[in-house]
C-alpha cells in the first residue's frame, strides 16, 4: 500500500454511475486472495454460442451464491456454490463500502492475453432493473472498455489493477456495454470477482 492511498475515481461517462477503487485491496491482501482463490476454485469452461456457433468460454469460471439461486447468461445456466471463507471476506468488505448487498458472486479466470470477455452489459433479468455490480480484480493488470449502446464509436478504455474495484451502478448496465478485450502482450493469469444481487 502506498503511503498516500489513490483516491477514488468518478468515470464520467453519460448516462453511467461508475466509480474505480484502484486500492480497494493491499497488494499483500490481494496477492493472498489470489493464490488463495487459484487454487482453491473448482474452475470450469463452458460453451457459449455465438452467432449460431458453438465455442470454448474464452476464460474460466465459477458460481457462488448464498441463496442457492442458478444465474444465467449466454446461454450459459450456473448453479451456485457456497461461498468459501476467502470469498466472504472479500464481499463483506466490499459491501461495507459501497453500502450494497450481494448475494451471488461470479469469478472469471483469465489465464493469458487469449483469455477474453466480449461486448456485453450485465442486464439480465434475475439482476433486476439497475444493477450494481462490484467487480474485484486480483493478479495481472487487463485493459477494460466501455462502450455507449448508442454511439457506439464512443469507446473509453482504462486498465484494472491488482487489488482494485470497479463499481457499476444505477443506469450503467442500460445504457453501456463493457468487455475485456485479448491483447498479444505475455500477461500473467488475472481473475475477477462479480459481485451481484440476482432475484428470484
Amino acid at each position: 500500500m502506498s503511503l498516500f492511498p489513490k483516491e477514488p475515481q468518478h468515470l464520467h461517462l453519460p448516462g453511467a454511475d461508475v466509480i474505480y477503487y484502484p486500492e480497494f485491496l493491499s497488494q499483500s491482501m490481494a496477492s493472498a486472495y489470489y493464490t488463495t482463490l487459484y487454487h482453491e476454485t473448482p474452475w470450469q469452461q463452458d460453451d457459449i454460442k455465438v452467432f449460431g456457433k458453438v465455442y470454448p468460454q474464452p476464460r474460466l469460471t465459477a458460481l457462488y451464491g448464498n441463496n442457492k439461486l442458478p444465474y444465467s447468461y449466454s446461454n450459459i445456466t450456473m448453479h451456485p456454490l457456497e461461498f468459501t471463507f476467502a470469498l466472504s471476506e472479500i464481499k463483506n468488505s466490499v459491501e461495507t463500502l459501497v453500502k450494497s448487498e450481494f448475494t451471488t458472486c461470479l469469478l472469471n479466470l483469465y489465464r493469458d492475453g487469449k483469455d477474453s470477455n466480449g461486448w456485453h452489459s450485465d442486464d439480465e433479468k434475475e439482476l433486476g432493473k439497475n444493477p450494481t455490480i462490484a467487480s474485484v480484480s486480483l493478479g495481472a493488470s487487463r485493459v477494460f472498455k466501455f462502450r455507449d449502446k448508442k454511439a457506439k464509436s464512443s469507446v473509453h478504455s482504462m486498465l484494472l489493477e491488482h487489488g482494485s474495484l470497479l463499481l457499476m451502478k444505477n443506469a450503467t448496465q442500460h445504457n453501456w456495454q463493457h468487455q475485456v478485450p485479448k491483447t498479444l502482450k505475455m500477461v500473467e493469469p488475472r481473475i475477477n470477482l462479480t459481485f451481484r444481487m440476482v432475484l428470484g
